[in-house]
C-alpha cells in the first residue's frame, strides 16, 4: 500500500485503542495506525493527573484479563500506576510504534466507490483505510460551566482534566465547583493544604466507605509467580460487580432491596462521619442509589467537618475578579478556582469526530434525530467497516475492561467471518439494529434507570433525551 493507505485506522490511544490494536495484531493485521491528539498514550489516564486520582473499581478487575499486573500497590491503585500499566501493555504488545501522537482527527467519510474511509487530519492531510475504529472514550472533552463572569476571574483557574502539577494549594483560598467522582477524590487533598476551601455543590453524590488495603510484597510476589491466584481474585471482584449491576441495577423491579441496602450503607457512613444534621442533609442525595455512579471515599465527608472547609449548596449567581457571589447574595473571596465539572460527554463525545457514512449519513446528526444506538455497542447501519468502541448500549457492568475485551472478541468473530467469506466489507442491517435496540429497551424496562427515582441525578448514564446508555446484556 502507498503511504497514507492503511488496513485499519484507530482513533484514540487509551485502553480501548490499545486493546483494539492488540486484537488487530492477533488477527495478523500490522498495517494500521493509531492517531491521538495528545503527546503520550493512556487516554484519560494520561490527561487526568490531579491530586488523589485513583481508579474507582478494584484494580484486580480494572485491567485486561489476558494481561494481569502483579505489581499493583493496593486494591484501588493510583492514576500514576494505571498510566504505567498502559505504558507496559503497549510496549509488551508492540503497540507504541503504530501510534502517531499530536495528531488531531477532524472527521472521516466513507467512499462508496473505493470502499474505504478517508480520515481527515487537522492541517489538511488525509489517510485512507479499509477499517475505521474510533476509541475516543467519553472522558476526554472537559466541560466548563456557563456561569456569568467566569471568564473575568483574575486568579488561578484549574480544570481537573488539565491539572497544573506545579500548583500548591498551601495557604490559598480555594473554591471548587462540582461534587462528582473527581471532586470526591480531590476535595480531601485540597482540604489538607488550603487555608480556606469552599465547595460548590449542585447535586450530592452517594459515597460509601473505601476498603483499600495495600498489597504486601509477599502477595505481589505470589501474583507474579502464580498468575492464577490474581485471576481468582479477579473472578471474585468481577462477580461482585456483575451482581451489583445485573441484579441491583438492571433487575431493579425484582431486587430493589439491594439498592436500599447499599443506600443504607452510604447513609450510615455519612452519619458516622458528620454529626451536624444540617450538613448531612445538604450532602444527602434525593435520587436513588445507583442512578448516578456512586463512589468510594473515607475522607470526603470528614473533609467537610474541618473548620476551614465550607459547603455552598444554594447555587452560584456569578463569578467576579476575586470571588464568587452565591445565589443568596453572600460573597466568598478566593484566589483559586478549581473546576471539577466533568466532561462534555454527550455533546462532544458521541461521536468525538464527524463521521459520514453511506449516502451521506452523519452519525452525530442521525443519533440525535433518532436515538442513540449501536448494535452490540459498536456498529450502526449505513456505516460499513466501522466500529465505534464504547458506544451506546456497550457497557457490561461497571468495568470498562470487561466491555473492551468483549468488543475485542467481537472483532475476532467479525474479521474472521470476513476472511472466511472472502468479503470486503461488513455492515449491520437496519433490521438487526432495530431488533437489538428494541431488546435493550425491553431489558432496561426492569432497571433502576426506568423504575427508580433518577430525575434529579444529572447522571452521564442518561443522554440529553433521558435515555440510558447502559447495556442490558
Amino acid at each position: 500500500m502507498s503511504p497514507g493507505e492503511y488496513e485499519a485506522v484507530i482513533v484514540g490511544a487509551g485502553f480501548a485503542g490499545i486493546g483494539a490494536a492488540i486484537q488487530l495484531k492477533r488477527l495478523g493485521i500490522e498495517n494500521f495506525v493509531i492517531l491521538d491528539r495528545e503527546d503520550d498514550l493512556g487516554g484519560t489516564w494520561y490527561v487526568n493527573h490531579y491530586p488523589g486520582l485513583a481508579v474507582d473499581v478494584p484494580t484486580t478487575t480494572y485491567s485486561y484479563f489476558f494481561e494481569p499486573n502483579p505489581n499493583w500497590s493496593r486494591l484501588f491503585s493510583t492514576g500514576t500506576e494505571i498510566k504505567q500499566y498502559a505504558d507496559e501493555v503497549a510496549d509488551k504488545y508492540d503497540v507504541r510504534r503504530h501510534i502517531r501522537f499530536n495528531t488531531t482527527v477532524d472527521g472521516a467519510c466513507w467512499d462508496e466507490e473505493s470502499l474505504r474511509w478517508r480520515v481527515d487530519l487537522s492541517g489538511g492531510d488525509a489517510l485512507n483505510t479499509r477499517f475505521l475504529i474510533t476509541a475516543t472514550g467519553f472522558l476526554s472533552q472537559p466541560h466548563t460551566p456557563d456561569i456569568p463572569g467566569i471568564g473575568d476571574f483574575a486568579g488561578k483557574v484549574i480544570h481537573t482534566a488539565d491539572w497544573d502539577d506545579d500548583y500548591d494549594a498551601t495557604g490559598r483560598r480555594v473554591a471548587i465547583i462540582g461534587t462528582g467522582a473527581t471532586a470526591v477524590q480531590l476535595i480531601p487533598e485540597l482540604a489538607a493544604k488550603a487555608a480556606d476551601l469552599t465547595v460548590y455543590q449542585r447535586t450530592p453524590i452517594w459515597v460509601v466507605p473505601k476498603i483499600d488495603p495495600k498489597f504486601p510484597s509477599q502477595v505481589r510476589r505470589m501474583f507474579a509467580r502464580v498468575p492464577a491466584t490474581q485471576r481468582a481474585i479477579r473472578a471474585v471482584t468481577d462477580a461482585v460487580y456483575a451482581f451489583m449491576v445485573d441484579t441491583a441495577v438492571l433487575k431493579h423491579r425484582y431486587f430493589r432491596r439491594f439498592n436500599i441496602a447499599a443506600a443504607d450503607v452510604a447513609k450510615l457512613h455519612r452519619f458516622l462521619s458528620i454529626r451536624d444534621p444540617e450538613l448531612r442533609r445538604k450532602l444527602t442525595p434525593d435520587y436513588d442509589f445507583g442512578c448516578k455512579r456512586p463512589t468510594f471515599s473515607n475522607g470526603y465527608y470528614r473533609a467537610f467537618t474541618k473548620p476551614h472547609v465550607h459547603l455552598q449548596a444554594d447555587g452560584i449567581d456569578r463569578v467576579e475578579a476575586d470571588g464568587i457571589v452565591n445565589a443568596d447574595g453572600t460573597r466568598t473571596t478566593i484566589d483559586t478556582l478549581v473546576l471539577a465539572t466533568g466532561f462534555d460527554l454527550w455533546d462532544a463525545n458521541f461521536p468525538a469526530i464527524e463521521v459520514i457514512g453511506r449516502e451521506g449519513r452523519n452519525l452525530g446528526k442521525w443519533w440525535r434525530e433518532t436515538r442513540f444506538q449501536a448494535y452490540q455497542g459498536v456498529s450502526m447501519p449505513h456505516f460499513p467497516n466501522y466500529l465505534s468502541l464504547a458506544s451506546p448500549y456497550a457497557f457490561l457492568g461497571l468495568n470498562f475492561f470487561n466491555t473492551m475485551e468483549y468488543q475485542m472478541r467481537l472483532m475476532d468473530r467479525l474479521f474472521g467471518e470476513l476472511k472466511r467469506r472472502n468479503a470486503s466489507r461488513f455492515e449491520v442491517t437496519e433490521q438487526a439494529n432495530s431488533r437489538y435496540l428494541d431488546r435493550m429497551t425491553e431489558l432496561l424496562g426492569d432497571s433502576l434507570f426506568t423504575l427508580g427515582n433518577c430525575s434529579s441525578a444529572r447522571s452521564y448514564y442518561f443522554n440529553p433525551s433521558g435515555e440510558q446508555r447502559c447495556s442490558g446484556r
